[in-house]
Protein backbone atom coordinates (compact mmCIF):
# COMPACT_ATOMS: atom_id res chain seq x y z
CA UNK A 1 0.00 0.00 0.00
CA UNK A 2 1.33 3.43 -0.89
CA UNK A 3 2.00 6.29 1.47
CA UNK A 4 -0.54 8.94 2.38
CA UNK A 5 0.19 12.60 3.11
CA UNK A 6 3.87 13.51 2.76
CA UNK A 7 5.94 13.74 5.92
CA UNK A 8 6.51 17.22 7.30
CA UNK A 9 8.64 18.79 10.01
CA UNK A 10 5.33 19.97 11.49
CA UNK A 11 4.07 16.41 12.03
CA UNK A 12 3.12 15.60 15.61
CA UNK A 13 2.27 11.95 14.87
CA UNK A 14 3.37 9.57 12.14
CA UNK A 15 1.71 6.20 11.54
CA UNK A 16 3.78 3.93 9.31
CA UNK A 17 2.63 0.61 7.80
CA UNK A 18 0.46 -0.08 10.84
CA UNK A 19 -1.20 -3.48 11.08
CA UNK A 20 -3.46 -4.77 13.84
CA UNK A 21 -4.49 -8.40 13.26
CA UNK A 22 -6.50 -10.39 15.78
CA UNK A 23 -5.72 -14.13 15.58
CA UNK A 24 -8.72 -16.46 15.53
CA UNK A 25 -7.06 -19.80 14.86
CA UNK A 26 -3.54 -21.01 15.56
CA UNK A 27 -1.64 -24.24 14.91
CA UNK A 28 -0.30 -26.49 17.65
CA UNK A 29 3.02 -24.70 17.23
CA UNK A 30 1.40 -21.31 17.79
CA UNK A 31 1.47 -20.17 14.14
CA UNK A 32 -1.50 -17.95 13.22
CA UNK A 33 -3.65 -19.70 10.62
CA UNK A 34 -6.61 -17.31 10.54
CA UNK A 35 -6.97 -13.73 11.72
CA UNK A 36 -9.13 -10.62 11.41
CA UNK A 37 -7.23 -7.76 9.76
CA UNK A 38 -8.80 -4.91 11.72
CA UNK A 39 -6.15 -2.39 10.61
CA UNK A 40 -4.10 -3.32 7.58
CA UNK A 41 -1.09 -1.25 6.45
CA UNK A 42 -2.28 2.21 7.43
CA UNK A 43 -0.04 5.23 6.82
CA UNK A 44 -0.98 8.65 8.19
CA UNK A 45 0.77 11.88 9.18
CA UNK A 46 -0.95 14.28 11.57
CA UNK A 47 0.29 17.85 11.72
CA UNK A 48 0.41 19.93 14.87
CA UNK A 49 -2.74 22.00 15.41
CA UNK A 50 -4.88 20.27 12.79
CA UNK A 51 -7.89 17.97 13.04
CA UNK A 52 -7.66 14.77 11.03
CA UNK A 53 -11.05 13.16 10.57
CA UNK A 54 -11.29 9.40 10.08
CA UNK A 55 -14.61 8.20 8.73
CA UNK A 56 -16.13 4.90 7.66
CA UNK A 57 -18.85 2.36 8.40
CA UNK A 58 -18.99 0.42 11.65
CA UNK A 59 -16.39 -2.33 11.64
CA UNK A 60 -13.97 -0.57 9.28
CA UNK A 61 -11.23 -0.38 11.95
CA UNK A 62 -11.58 3.23 13.13
CA UNK A 63 -11.83 2.51 16.85
CA UNK A 64 -9.14 -0.17 16.69
CA UNK A 65 -6.86 2.42 15.10
CA UNK A 66 -7.71 4.91 17.88
CA UNK A 67 -7.03 2.40 20.64
CA UNK A 68 -3.75 1.39 19.00
CA UNK A 69 -2.57 4.99 18.77
CA UNK A 70 -2.92 5.41 22.53
CA UNK A 71 -1.53 1.90 23.10
CA UNK A 72 -4.61 0.30 24.61
CA UNK A 73 -4.07 -2.24 21.82
CA UNK A 74 -0.61 -3.29 20.70
CA UNK A 75 0.02 -3.30 16.93
CA UNK A 76 0.93 -6.46 15.08
CA UNK A 77 3.53 -4.59 13.04
CA UNK A 78 4.28 -1.00 12.05
CA UNK A 79 5.27 2.21 13.81
CA UNK A 80 3.43 4.95 15.70
CA UNK A 81 5.89 7.80 16.12
CA UNK A 82 5.06 10.60 18.56
CA UNK A 83 7.63 13.24 19.51
CA UNK A 84 10.37 11.07 18.00
CA UNK A 85 9.44 7.92 19.95
CA UNK A 86 7.95 4.77 18.45
CA UNK A 87 5.10 4.16 20.91
CA UNK A 88 4.82 0.50 19.95
CA UNK A 89 8.35 -0.11 21.28
CA UNK A 90 7.95 1.65 24.63
CA UNK A 91 7.54 -0.15 27.94
CA UNK A 92 4.57 0.46 30.25
CA UNK A 93 6.31 3.09 32.41
CA UNK A 94 7.45 4.97 29.30
CA UNK A 95 3.95 4.78 27.81
CA UNK A 96 2.53 6.33 30.99
CA UNK A 97 4.77 9.38 30.49
CA UNK A 98 3.66 9.69 26.86
CA UNK A 99 -0.01 9.62 27.90
CA UNK A 100 0.46 13.03 29.52
CA UNK A 101 0.62 14.33 25.95
CA UNK A 102 -1.78 11.91 24.24
CA UNK A 103 -5.30 11.65 25.68
CA UNK A 104 -8.61 10.22 24.51
CA UNK A 105 -12.28 11.17 24.56
CA UNK A 106 -14.43 8.05 24.42
CA UNK A 107 -17.60 7.32 22.50
CA UNK A 108 -19.93 6.51 25.38
CA UNK A 109 -19.78 9.25 28.02
CA UNK A 110 -21.54 7.05 30.57
CA UNK A 111 -19.49 3.85 30.44
CA UNK A 112 -16.21 5.82 30.24
CA UNK A 113 -16.84 7.45 33.64
CA UNK A 114 -16.56 5.52 36.90
CA UNK A 115 -20.13 5.51 38.36
CA UNK A 116 -18.78 5.22 41.92
CA UNK A 117 -16.60 8.31 41.70
CA UNK A 118 -17.71 11.91 42.06
CA UNK A 119 -16.90 14.25 39.19
CA UNK A 120 -14.12 15.94 41.18
CA UNK A 121 -12.28 12.63 41.61
CA UNK A 122 -12.85 11.62 37.99
CA UNK A 123 -11.15 14.77 36.70
CA UNK A 124 -8.52 14.70 39.46
CA UNK A 125 -7.48 11.09 38.82
CA UNK A 126 -4.98 11.80 35.98
CA UNK A 127 -3.48 14.71 37.94
CA UNK A 128 -3.02 12.48 40.98
CA UNK A 129 -1.72 9.54 38.94
CA UNK A 130 0.97 11.68 37.34
CA UNK A 131 1.63 13.55 40.60
CA UNK A 132 1.06 16.93 39.00
CA UNK A 133 -1.10 18.63 41.65
CA UNK A 134 -2.45 18.13 45.13
CA UNK A 135 -4.16 20.10 47.89
CA UNK A 136 -5.19 23.66 47.06
CA UNK A 137 -3.52 23.59 43.64
CA UNK A 138 -5.47 20.45 42.71
CA UNK A 139 -8.77 22.09 43.64
CA UNK A 140 -7.87 25.19 41.63
CA UNK A 141 -7.04 23.10 38.57
CA UNK A 142 -10.29 21.10 38.80
CA UNK A 143 -12.38 24.25 39.23
CA UNK A 144 -10.70 25.76 36.19
CA UNK A 145 -11.26 22.65 34.06
CA UNK A 146 -14.95 22.28 34.92
CA UNK A 147 -15.47 25.95 34.06
CA UNK A 148 -13.62 25.59 30.74
CA UNK A 149 -16.02 22.86 29.58
CA UNK A 150 -19.08 24.90 30.54
CA UNK A 151 -20.22 23.25 33.78
CA UNK A 152 -20.81 24.77 37.22
CA UNK A 153 -18.45 23.90 40.07
CA UNK A 154 -21.44 22.39 41.92
CA UNK A 155 -21.17 19.50 39.45
CA UNK A 156 -17.94 18.39 41.12
CA UNK A 157 -19.84 16.99 44.12
CA UNK A 158 -22.17 14.83 42.03
CA UNK A 159 -21.99 11.40 40.36
CA UNK A 160 -22.07 10.67 36.58
CA UNK A 161 -25.62 9.23 36.62
CA UNK A 162 -26.94 12.64 37.74
CA UNK A 163 -26.01 14.25 34.41
CA UNK A 164 -27.32 14.19 30.85
CA UNK A 165 -25.28 12.59 28.05
CA UNK A 166 -23.94 15.95 26.85
CA UNK A 167 -22.91 16.96 30.36
CA UNK A 168 -21.16 13.63 30.89
CA UNK A 169 -19.21 14.13 27.69
CA UNK A 170 -18.13 17.56 28.94
CA UNK A 171 -16.80 15.83 32.06
CA UNK A 172 -14.91 13.39 29.83
CA UNK A 173 -13.43 16.31 27.90
CA UNK A 174 -12.36 18.01 31.15
CA UNK A 175 -10.59 14.79 32.20
CA UNK A 176 -8.83 14.59 28.81
CA UNK A 177 -7.66 18.21 29.19
CA UNK A 178 -6.39 17.78 32.75
CA UNK A 179 -2.82 16.85 31.75
CA UNK A 180 -2.59 19.60 29.10
CA UNK A 181 -2.03 17.14 26.23
CA UNK A 182 -0.79 18.00 22.76
CA UNK A 183 -2.88 15.36 20.96
CA UNK A 184 -6.41 14.17 21.74
CA UNK A 185 -7.95 11.15 20.03
CA UNK A 186 -11.73 11.64 19.83
CA UNK A 187 -13.38 8.25 19.28
CA UNK A 188 -16.88 9.05 18.01
CA UNK A 189 -17.41 11.57 20.84
CA UNK A 190 -20.85 12.75 19.67
CA UNK A 191 -22.41 9.60 18.17
CA UNK A 192 -24.29 8.76 21.40
CA UNK A 193 -25.72 12.29 21.78
CA UNK A 194 -28.82 14.09 20.49
CA UNK A 195 -28.25 16.20 17.38
CA UNK A 196 -28.63 19.55 19.19
CA UNK A 197 -26.16 18.43 21.85
CA UNK A 198 -23.75 17.17 19.19
CA UNK A 199 -23.43 20.71 17.85
CA UNK A 200 -22.63 22.06 21.34
CA UNK A 201 -19.88 19.47 21.90
CA UNK A 202 -18.38 20.03 18.44
CA UNK A 203 -18.30 23.79 19.03
CA UNK A 204 -16.68 23.23 22.43
CA UNK A 205 -13.97 21.04 20.88
CA UNK A 206 -13.28 23.70 18.23
CA UNK A 207 -13.04 26.41 20.90
CA UNK A 208 -10.66 24.32 23.03
CA UNK A 209 -8.48 23.52 20.05
CA UNK A 210 -7.98 27.19 19.31
CA UNK A 211 -7.46 28.12 22.97
CA UNK A 212 -4.96 25.36 23.82
CA UNK A 213 -3.41 24.71 20.39
CA UNK A 214 -4.62 21.12 20.44
CA UNK A 215 -4.30 18.50 17.71
CA UNK A 216 -7.27 16.18 17.20
CA UNK A 217 -7.80 12.83 15.55
CA UNK A 218 -11.58 12.85 15.18
CA UNK A 219 -13.12 9.45 14.47
CA UNK A 220 -16.74 9.05 13.42
CA UNK A 221 -19.19 7.44 11.03
CA UNK A 222 -21.37 10.55 10.80
CA UNK A 223 -20.20 12.47 7.73
CA UNK A 224 -21.63 15.90 8.78
CA UNK A 225 -19.87 16.01 12.17
CA UNK A 226 -16.54 14.81 10.75
CA UNK A 227 -16.79 17.36 7.93
CA UNK A 228 -17.59 20.16 10.39
CA UNK A 229 -14.53 19.74 12.60
CA UNK A 230 -11.85 18.33 10.26
CA UNK A 231 -9.14 20.06 8.25
CA UNK A 232 -8.39 16.79 6.48
CA UNK A 233 -10.28 13.51 6.20
CA UNK A 234 -9.15 9.91 5.72
CA UNK A 235 -11.78 7.37 4.64
CA UNK A 236 -11.38 3.82 5.96
CA UNK A 237 -12.81 0.62 4.54
CA UNK A 238 -12.10 -2.83 5.94
CA UNK A 239 -8.93 -1.77 7.74
CA UNK A 240 -7.44 0.30 4.91
CA UNK A 241 -7.33 3.99 4.01
CA UNK A 242 -9.00 4.22 0.60
CA UNK A 243 -9.16 8.02 0.18
CA UNK A 244 -7.57 10.98 1.93
CA UNK A 245 -7.73 14.71 1.17
CA UNK A 246 -8.26 18.18 2.58
CA UNK A 247 -11.90 18.35 3.69
CA UNK A 248 -13.19 20.74 1.04
CA UNK A 249 -11.32 18.88 -1.70
CA UNK A 250 -12.75 15.54 -0.54
CA UNK A 251 -16.33 16.82 -0.83
CA UNK A 252 -15.89 19.01 -3.93
CA UNK A 253 -13.99 16.40 -5.94
CA UNK A 254 -14.80 13.00 -4.40
CA UNK A 255 -12.97 10.21 -6.20
CA UNK A 256 -13.52 6.82 -4.57
CA UNK A 257 -16.92 5.16 -5.18
CA UNK A 258 -17.15 4.21 -1.49
CA UNK A 259 -16.63 7.83 -0.39
CA UNK A 260 -19.27 8.94 -2.90
CA UNK A 261 -21.62 6.36 -1.45
CA UNK A 262 -21.08 7.59 2.11
CA UNK A 263 -21.74 11.19 1.08
CA UNK A 264 -24.78 10.21 -1.00
CA UNK A 265 -26.30 8.47 2.03
CA UNK A 266 -26.42 11.73 4.02
CA UNK A 267 -29.94 13.26 3.85
CA UNK A 268 -30.22 16.91 2.84
CA UNK A 269 -32.96 19.45 3.79
CA UNK A 270 -34.10 19.91 0.17
CA UNK A 271 -34.15 16.61 -1.75
CA UNK A 272 -34.79 18.45 -5.04
CA UNK A 273 -31.30 19.96 -4.99
CA UNK A 274 -28.78 18.53 -7.44
CA UNK A 275 -25.94 16.91 -5.49
CA UNK A 276 -24.09 15.74 -8.58
CA UNK A 277 -23.23 12.08 -9.06
CA UNK A 278 -24.76 9.90 -6.36
CA UNK A 279 -23.90 6.28 -5.63
CA UNK A 280 -25.94 3.82 -3.63
CA UNK A 281 -23.85 1.27 -1.75
CA UNK A 282 -25.69 -2.04 -1.89
CA UNK A 283 -24.98 -5.47 -0.43
CA UNK A 284 -23.54 -6.15 3.00
CA UNK A 285 -19.98 -5.55 4.13
CA UNK A 286 -17.86 -8.60 3.16
CA UNK A 287 -16.93 -11.19 5.76
CA UNK A 288 -13.60 -10.10 7.33
CA UNK A 289 -12.38 -13.71 7.04
CA UNK A 290 -13.04 -13.94 3.31
CA UNK A 291 -11.97 -10.59 1.91
CA UNK A 292 -11.52 -10.28 -1.86
CA UNK A 293 -7.99 -10.85 -3.16
CA UNK A 294 -8.01 -7.49 -4.93
CA UNK A 295 -10.01 -4.41 -3.91
CA UNK A 296 -11.91 -4.98 -0.66
CA UNK A 297 -14.79 -2.84 -1.94
CA UNK A 298 -15.11 -4.90 -5.13
CA UNK A 299 -18.23 -6.87 -4.15
CA UNK A 300 -20.20 -3.67 -3.43
CA UNK A 301 -18.77 -1.35 -6.09
CA UNK A 302 -20.96 -0.43 -9.10
CA UNK A 303 -17.81 0.05 -11.22
CA UNK A 304 -15.96 -3.15 -10.25
CA UNK A 305 -14.04 -5.00 -13.02
CA UNK A 306 -12.05 -8.21 -13.24
CA UNK A 307 -8.91 -6.19 -12.49
CA UNK A 308 -10.46 -4.96 -9.24
CA UNK A 309 -11.25 -8.56 -8.30
CA UNK A 310 -7.67 -9.80 -8.52
CA UNK A 311 -5.42 -6.73 -8.14
CA UNK A 312 -5.33 -4.61 -4.99
CA UNK A 313 -5.26 -0.86 -5.83
CA UNK A 314 -2.38 1.16 -4.43
CA UNK A 315 -3.09 4.32 -2.42
CA UNK A 316 -1.67 6.92 -4.82
CA UNK A 317 -1.59 10.70 -5.07
CA UNK A 318 -3.78 11.70 -8.02
CA UNK A 319 -3.48 15.43 -7.33
CA UNK A 320 -1.69 17.45 -4.67
CA UNK A 321 -2.51 15.99 -1.21
CA UNK A 322 -5.39 13.92 -2.59
CA UNK A 323 -4.80 10.18 -2.27
CA UNK A 324 -7.05 7.41 -3.61
CA UNK A 325 -6.86 3.61 -3.76
CA UNK A 326 -8.98 2.74 -6.80
CA UNK A 327 -8.60 1.32 -10.34
CA UNK A 328 -11.68 3.17 -11.59
CA UNK A 329 -10.82 6.11 -13.93
CA UNK A 330 -10.42 9.06 -11.58
CA UNK A 331 -9.73 11.90 -13.97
Amino acid sequence: MGKSQKESSNDILQIKDLKVHFPLKTSLKGKVIESVKAVDTVNLNIQKGETLGIVGESGCGKSTLANTIIQLIKPTTGKIIFAGDDLSKLKNKEIQKVRRNVQMIFQDPFSSLNPRMKVFDIIAEPLRTHKIAKGKKLHEEINKLIDIVGLNTSALKRYPHEFSGGQRQRIGIARALALKPQLIVCDEPVSALDVSIQAQILNLLAKLQEEFNLTYIFIGHGIPSVKYVSNRIAVMYRGEIIEEAITRELFDDTKHPYTKGLISAVPIPDPTLDRGEEISIEKDVPDPLSLPKGCRFYSRCPFGTERCKVEKPELREIKENHFVACHYPLE
